[in-house]
């Protein structure tokens, strides 16, 4: 068990060290092109989740995140015990994937984004964007499994020019983000809007799976 919240832990820490470091580095690099800020930004986050989801699938199942971790215990395929330290593994490294990223780039290491992200549109960007990113894991899971690291992958880096919310699609990601002024960033005031939209894509999914 603690494995496998040690590897929920790291993961999601690695997976918001490279949103928010690739975030840093694209923007610092574009000089102020916002597409080739995002194009370097989704291309490391998409390389990165293969990575990290490859090599800790067989561990923990790589969830990195509550919705999915919710899904699966929905599912039946996690005890709630292990949702409970799964949650808090996920949203605690996130955080302290956030603030290392900081200080590796020298940053102020506690901060708050003011960068505004909200708005009907926003919101059902997300409710799609995570239901997207919920169906695929679980169509993956069903019909290609080995190949799931990849199909997850290429959807998020797909997901960051086809939803208007960028795809964050992760609570735990949406409230990291709100503690990094950066590129990647989410003003604290935002997140609930967002996390509200990611647990109604969940509960449409699970109901769907009921059904299905």
């Amino acid at each position: 068990m603690k494995r496998k919240i040690s590897a929920e832990f790291f993961g999601t820490a690695l997976l918001l060290a490279v949103v928010t470091g690739s975030g840093i580095m694209g923007e610092t690099m574009s000089v102020g092109n916002a597409a080739v800020a995002l194009l370097g930004n989704s291309i490391a986050t998409g390389c990165g989740l293969f990575v990290l989801i490859t090599l800790l699938a067989p561990i923990s199942g790589a969830h990195f995140n509550p919705v999915v971790s919710l899904m699966f215990w929905r599912a039946g395929a996690l005890e709630g015990k292990l949702l409970l330290a799964y949650v808090a593994a996920q949203f605690f490294g996130a955080i302290i994937g956030v603030w290392v990223t900081h200080f590796v780039f020298n940053l102020t290491i506690f901060q708050a984004s003011t960068k505004p992200r909200s708005g009907t549109s926003i919101w059902l960007s997300e409710f799609l964007a995570t239901l997207v990113l919920l169906l695929v894991i679980r169509l993956g899971i069903k019909y290609a499994n080995e190949k799931v690291a990849l199909l997850v992958a290429m959807t998020v880096t797909a997901g960051y020019w086809f939803t208007s919310s960028t795809f964050f699609a992760n609570p735990a990601v949406t409230l990291a983000r709100s503690l990094t002024n950066t590129f990647v960033g989410i003003t604290p005031t935002d997140v609930l809007g967002f996390v509200l939209a990611q647990m109604a894509a969940v509960f449409v999914m699970t109901a769907f799976m009921k059904k299905a």
